[in-house]
C-alpha cells in the first residue's frame, strides 16, 4: 500500500489539486524551509518560475495566486475562502506580500515568471523558488513538482510516499491486494481499514473520515445554495441552485425514481464550488471532485445498507475508494497535466465504482471488477479545459462520470468477478495511454475543446 486514504483524500481550495493546492503547499514549503535555515528574516528578494502546464494553465486555475498566498504562510488545508479573498485583494491593491507572514516584500503575480513551453522531465507541472538576502546572497533554488491531487515532490522524492512499512497487510497491485483479502477472509475496505489503524487508532480512522464527508457534505449544501456566475470571462452560470430548488418541488422525498437527478446535483454542485475557488475534498483530484460525493450520496440515501447505517456507509466506501485510488496513484497517474483527464475523472470514476459495489455487497474480486470497468471506458479522456478554466467540460463530466461509476458497480455485481481484463492491467494501460496522448490534450489548453470554442486561453 503506498498511499495513505487521508493523503489521497485532503482538504484544499479550487479550482484545481495540481494548479492550486500543489502550488500553495509548495510555496509553504519553500518558506517553512528558509525558517528552518534561519534565512527567512533576511530575505530581500524573491524569484518564482512556473513551468510547463502551471505556466499555460495557470491562470484560469488560481496558480499565481495559490503561489503567493502559500508564501505568506497559508495551506489549502486550513485558509478560510474570507482569509483568503481579503489576502489576494490586499496584495492586488499595494503589490506586496508578507513572506511567512512576517517579512513584508514587493512581489506581485506579475513577478512570477511563466515558461509555458518548458517541460521539465520530471513532471509537467513544474515550478523553481529562489531567494537572496542582504548583501545579495543567493540561495539555492529549490524545485518542486505538482504531481496530481495536490501532492508536492522534489527531485529526490517519490511520487508516492509511503503509507508506512510497518502496515499489516502490504500490497502493491490489485492482484496483491485480492490475494490479501481472500488470505484473511476480509472485504477491501476491511484491509484498508486495517492498514491505517498501524498509524492511529481505528477510532481515529473512522472519525477522520466522516470529517472528510463532513467537508463534502458543507461543499454540496454551498455549491447547492449559490448562484450567479463563475469566475474568470466564460460567464458560466451556476446551475446547482435552481436544479436543487426544482428538486425539491419536484421530489421532496429524493425517491428513488429521482435518484440519477440527485447524483447530478451532488456533482454539479461540488465542481461549481471547485471552480469558484470553495473548499473542497480533493477525490483524488480538485477536477474530479464531484464524483467520489455524488456516489457516495447515492450509497448512503438510495442502498439498503445506507439507509440503514449511513455513517459506516461511508467509512467503509471511503476506505474502498481510497485503496482504489492508491493503487492507480501508484500504478500510473492522477494528473491531468501527466496522463489526461483519464487521470483525474477515470480515477475518481474507478474509486466510486468499486466502492459502492462493496457497498452494493460486492465481493473483493466484484469490487475490482467494478472498478475496472469504470476505468476502462474512460481510457483516452482527455484535458482540455476551455480557457484554462476548471468549468467547461469539467463540471458537466463529473456528473456524467459519476452515471457512469454507478452503472460499473451494477455491471460487476451482475458477474461473480471474472472478467477478461484486469484492474492492473487498465491502470498500466491508462498510464502508457497517458504517454503516448499529445501534450495539447493534457492540461495546457491548447487542443480539443480549448481550440475549438472560440477564448482567447490567458497563459500565466
Amino acid at each position: 500500500m503506498t498511499v495513505s486514504v487521508f493523503e489521497l483524500f485532503s482538504v484544499g481550495v479550487g479550482p484545481s489539486s495540481s494548479h492550486t493546492v500543489g502550488p500553495m503547499r509548495a510555496a509553504h514549503r519553500f518558506v517553512a524551509g528558509l525558517a528552518r535555515t534561519g534565512d527567512l528574516l533576511e530575505v530581500t528578494r524573491l524569484e518564482v518560475d512556473l513551468y510547463g502546464s502551471l505556466a499555460a494553465t495557470g491562470a484560469g486555475h488560481g496558480t499565481l495566486t495559490a503561489v503567493l498566498l502559500g508564501l505568506e504562510g497559508h495551506e489549502p488545508e486550513s485558509i478560510s475562502s474570507e482569509t483568503k479573498a481579503a489576502r489576494i485583494a490586499d496584495m492586488e491593491r499595494t503589490g506586496r506580500i508578507r513572506l511567512g507572514g512576517l517579512v513584508e516584500l514587493p512581489f506581485s503575480a506579475n513577478d512570477i515568471g511563466c515558461h509555458p513551453r518548458v517541460i521539465r522531465p520530471r513532471h509537467p507541472n513544474a515550478m523553481e523558488l529562489r531567494a537572496s538576502t542582504r548583501g545579495g546572497a543567493r540561495l539555492p533554488a529549490e524545485w518542486y513538482y505538482s504531481v496530481g491531487g495536490g501532492f508536492v515532490v522534489t527531485d529526490d522524492e517519490s511520487d508516492n510516499p509511503s503509507v508506512g512499512t510497518d502496515v499489516p497487510f502490504g500490497y502493491g497491485s490489485a492482484a496483491e491486494l485480492l490475494a490479501v483479502c481472500a488470505d484473511v477472509d476480509a472485504s477491501i475496505s476491511d484491509v484498508v481499514l486495517m492498514n491505517e489503524s498501524a498509524t492511529r487508532t481505528t477510532e481515529d480512522v473512522r472519525a477522520g473520515l466522516l470529517r472528510i464527508w463532513s467537508v463534502m457534505e458543507s461543499c454540496v449544501r454551498h455549491g447547492g445554495t449559490t448562484d450567479g456566475e463563475l469566475p474568470g470571462g466564460l460567464r458560466v452560470r451556476r446551475r446547482a441552485k435552481q436544479w436543487r430548488d426544482d428538486l425539491m418541488a419536484e421530489d421532496p422525498l429524493r425517491s428513488m425514481a429521482h435518484a440519477e437527478d440527485w447524483v447530478n446535483l451532488v456533482a454539479l454542485a461540488v465542481n461549481e464550488e471547485n471552480a469558484a475557488g470553495g473548499r473542497v475534498v480533493t477525490a483524488p483530484t480538485n477536477g474530479a471532485a464531484g464524483i467520489v460525493p455524488a456516489v457516495l450520496h447515492y450509497a448512503r440515501r438510495y442502498t439498503p445498507a445506507g439507509r440503514a447505517n449511513p455513517d459506516d456507509v461511508t467509512v467503509r466506501f471511503l476506505l474502498a475508494a481510497g485503496a482504489i485510488g492508491g493503487l492507480i496513484k501508484s500504478g500510473a497517474s492522477i494528473s491531468g497535466a501527466d496522463v489526461g483527464c483519464q487521470g483525474e475523472v477515470g480515477s475518481a470514476a474507478a474509486m466510486a465504482a468499486g466502492a459502492l459495489a462493496e457497498i452494493l455487497g460486492g465481493a473483493p474480486a466484484q469490487v475490482e471488477n467494478a472498478a475496472e470497468i469504470a476505468m476502462e471506458h474512460s481510457l483516452g479522456l482527455t484535458c482540455d479545459p476551455i480557457g484554462g478554466l476548471v468549468q467547461i467540460p469539467c463540471i458537466e463530466r463529473n456528473a456524467i462520470s459519476a452515471g457512469k461509476a454507478i452503472n460499473a458497480a451494477r455491471m460487476a455485481l451482475r458477474g461473480n468477478g471474472t472478467h477478461y481484463v484486469s484492474l492492473d492491467q487498465v491502470i498500466a494501460t491508462m498510464k502508457s495511454t497517458g504517454r503516448d496522448m499529445n501534450a495539447k490534450y493534457k492540461e495546457t489548453a491548447t487542443g480539443g475543446l480549448a481550440v475549438h470554442v472560440p477564448l482567447s486561453v490567458v497563459e500565466c
